[in-house]
């Protein structure tokens, strides 16, 4: 423990603080379909999800490896370049919460990184063949993947069942999401609670507390899994709203499909050390099952903006991440000290903003858009 300094601490602390948002930004990948459809209350799906990601978070430590050794090289990576690195991966969580858009937190957590340690350390810190390789293929192929399996599975589901009565298809296709959903929630704490995993060791390598190669230690695991199921019990319902009701109109069978195709992809990569997003795999899920569905309502103007927050994310987490890193690298203690103050003011802004129009449990699915005033009409009270 000797190797644990002040600033090694306040990157771990700093991480985890991304790991919480990690689990409100993704609460909608697992359960945003079960709530639209009514399979779970909304708070009970939230417990539910939370539980089994903090479970799922023990259960394999490969993608942990990947971001602590693959793509970046861990000796030339200091906790300063990490703590700059988280900085952009959080705000760009916050900012895309905000805005209800389903963006991918492991892709800003990467961008982030990236653009610190280019930074901060040069180009040859920076592994791009694994980032092609672990990040860029699997971000491309995984949504694809999982939408063509949800549609084939969806058209399937409802060509079985074509003769069957309304009612007994839909109790059944409900009681099936609630495992399905649940299955997701395990694959979603195995899958991205590793990724703070892997950050807070890639933090203890640099600081000589573990060796090279190192994987994660119990307590790392124990303290991501934990900081993700409280962010996911929390529900970011500004994201689930916009995945359960944004997309498509999604039916009991719809989700179960969607649930089913996501899982499959998630554990799958998880298994290989790939480490997707599971943002991505999920909306596409959700996109396969509502092409799946004959007349299904594709709201293709959603899709698109959620398109564009996938390509835009890793560059701008990166850009964040990169001045971050000049500063702390130029500015020493200092420095460190002014990009957090700097990041709490705006997480801080982001937050109020929400509270001008806030989504909760008790109407996350009255409609599909997600805006966010920027003044109260004259005489209009704002909600609580």
């Amino acid at each position: 423990m000797d190797h644990i300094t002040f600033l090694v601490a306040v990157v771990i602390v700093t991480a985890l603080a991304f790991d919480f948002t990690n689990g409100f930004h993704d609460t909608a990948n697992a359960m945003a379909t079960s709530i639209a459809t009514g399979a779970l209350k909304p708070k009970t799906a939230v417990l539910v999800s939370g539980v089994l990601n903090i479970g799922g978070a023990f259960l394999s430590t490969e993608v942990a490896k990947t971001i602590s050794g693959g793509i970046v090289d861990d000796t030339l990576v200091t906790p300063g370049m990490i703590f700059a690195g988280l900085v952009g991966a959080i705000l760009w969580n916050l900012l895309t919460w905000l805005l209800g858009l389903p963006s991918s937190s492991s892709h800003a957590l990467f961008g982030g990184l990236i653009g610190a340690v280019w930074v901060g350390a040069g180009e040859h810190g920076v592994h791009f063949d694994k980032v092609f390789e672990k990040i860029l293929i699997p971000a491309v192929a995984s949504p694809i993947v999982a939408g063509v399996a949800a549609l084939l599975a969806t058209y399937l589901a409802y060509r079985i069942t074509a003769r069957a009565r309304e009612k007994s298809v839909t109790k059944g296709f409900r009681l099936g999401q609630i495992a399905s959903a649940s299955l997701v929630s395990l694959a979603h704490g195995t899958n991205d609670a590793q990724k703070t995993m892997g950050v807070i060791t890639l933090t203890l390598i640099s600081a000589g507390a573990l060796g090279h190669d190192a994987g994660p230690p119990v307590w790392v695991i124990a303290s991501a899994g934990l900081a993700i199921g409280l962010g996911t019990y929390l529900g970011g319902w500004r994201i689930i709203r916009t995945m359960g009701k944004g997309l498509t109109d999604i039916q009991s069978p719809q989700g179960f499909a969607a649930e089913a195709a996501s899982t499959t992809v998630i554990l799958t990569s998880a298994h290989l050390g790939f480490a997707l997003s599971t943002t991505q795999v999920c909306s596409g899920g959700i996109l396969g099952a509502g092409l799946g569905r004959r007349l299904a309502e594709v709201r293709w103007g959603t899709a698109g903006r959620m398109a564009v927050a996938w390509l835009v994310t890793l560059p701008a987490a990166a850009l964040v991440g990169g001045v971050s890193a000049s500063v702390v690298k130029h500015g020493g203690t200092f420095g460190t000290v002014v990009i957090a103050l700097v990041a709490v003011a705006v997480a801080a802004f982001i937050v109020a903003a929400s509270r001008r129009n806030p989504v909760h449990a008790s109407n996350v699915n009255d409609h599909h858009e997600v805006s966010v005033r920027t003044a109260t009409p004259a005489g209009v009270g704002t909600p609580a």
